[in-house]
């Protein structure tokens, strides 16, 4: 079954990184969290089954997060089997 995945590129500010990566990595839509370097602090990859769920968990879930300042996403559309 194909699912809706994104990459969601999140800015919090140095100091509550670690707080924000522990909160991002216990919820059930939230599939893998890296701290990275450059213009965001955070990447996550986020598993929805459409479009829509996804917004819903942003607006529910993620802008609810305290000390984020902002995001950018982009989503993948999974296609079923596998690559190669």
């Amino acid at each position: 079954m194909a699912r809706f995945l994104a990459l969601v590129n999140i800015f919090v500010g140095s100091s509550i990184v670690a707080d924000v990566m522990n909160t991002l990595a216990q919820m059930p839509n939230v599939e893998e969290v890296y701290e990275v370097t450059g213009e965001f602090d955070i990447v996550t990859l986020v598993s929805t089954a459409d479009m829509d769920e996804f917004q819903d968990f942003l607006e529910k879930k993620i802008f609810k997060i305290q000390g984020i300042r902002g995001l950018c996403y982009k989503g993948l559309q999974e296609i079923g089997g596998q690559v190669g």
